[in-house]
């Protein structure tokens, strides 16, 4: 039978956190407040770097661009969460889900190689230092961020393009808050096995591969001023840890959500929001309170407000 005429399900129901009244609304003011301070600190991140001339450098303009993803990927999930908690009626259009799995996916694998580039932009700077301009010029940040967008549009398309064709002809209840692919694979109303195998192995072995790809090049690094400068070693772990911190925030829940083989709602729902709202904050702060030049980029940025508004 043809599977377009089994799709009939026009929307997904999401199951959603908890039907407590306070924990909805401890929910939602967790969410808010996080949600907002990492617009705010993102788009700070981005204002400073593009006013600065100081910080037009490819350390910056990666991190620049590590603040858009952040921003539009907790923008994804959050504002439609946060919509949903009160509602008894939690749903989402099908082509709604589609979009949602499309930009989680695209935005996902465009930071994962953002994020690779931002060790190797490290190694360079700290392992080759008369090199770094030569080798992390503008025309390599552009191709890099051309590469990264163009590997994460294909890592989303690809996997989408198996499930969109799929025949959905019954269940619609997702016990999550917001659509993924192992979730929406499971309501088709057909045989998935090995599909849910693909996805889950794609995205587990993406995830688990670039997470030791980045562990494994910082520890290179350290090796390698280790055996130049002993003294240096301590300022490369300064810079480092900033880094390894953020990916393992931001590996942590995909490597859970992909590739454990013991699912459980409650823990996948837990790491889900804190990958939703509270990795995109962390970010800028791990970032930018390590930063002396981007602190004081951002209290330039802040005086300058201040005195265009009294001016006004």
């Amino acid at each position: 039978m043809d599977g377009a005429n089994l799709s009939v399900v026009s929307e997904f129901v999401f199951l959603g956190f908890s039907n407590s009244w306070e924990i909805q609304l401890l929910l939602f003011l967790f969410s808010f407040v996080f949600y907002l301070a990492s617009l705010m600190g993102n788009f700070l991140i981005l204002f400073s770097v593009t006013s600065d001339s100081n910080l037009h450098s490819p350390m910056y303009i990666l991190l620049a661009k590590l603040s858009f993803l952040d921003l539009g990927g907790c923008s994804t999930v959050a504002p439609k969460m946060m919509y949903d908690i009160f509602r008894k009626h939690k749903a989402i259009s099908f082509g709604g889900c589609i979009a949602q799995i499309f930009f989680i996916h695209a935005i996902g694998g465009t930071e994962m190689v953002l994020l690779i580039a931002m060790a190797f932009d490290r190694y360079v700077a700290i392992c080759k230092p008369l090199h770094y301009l030569t080798i992390m010029s503008p025309r390599m940040c552009i191709i890099i961020l051309v590469v990264a967008w163009i590997l994460g549009l294909i890592h989303s398309v690809a996997q989408l393009a198996f499930v969109v064709d799929l025949p959905f002809c019954g269940p619609n209840v997702l016990d999550s808050f917001y659509c993924d692919l192992p979730q929406l694979i499971r309501l088709a109303c057909t045989k998935t096995d090995s599909l849910e195998f693909m996805v889950t192995a794609n995205s587990g072995f993406i995830s688990v591969g670039s997470f030791f790809i980045l562990i494994i090049s910082y520890i290179f690094i350290l090796v390698t001023v280790r055996k130049h400068s002993s003294g240096g070693l301590s300022k490369a772990l300064s810079t480092l840890s900033a880094h390894v911190t953020v990916v393992i925030l931001f590996f942590g829940p995909l490597i859970f959500f992909y590739t454990w083989p013991f699912p459980s709602s409650h823990v996948d729902k837990f790491l889900a929001i804190l990958d939703a709202v509270l990795t995109p904050f962390l970010n800028p702060m791990i970032y930018t309170f390590r930063n002396k030049e981007m602190k004081a980029a951002m209290r330039k940025l802040f005086y300058q407000l201040v005195g265009y508004r009294k001016m006004s």
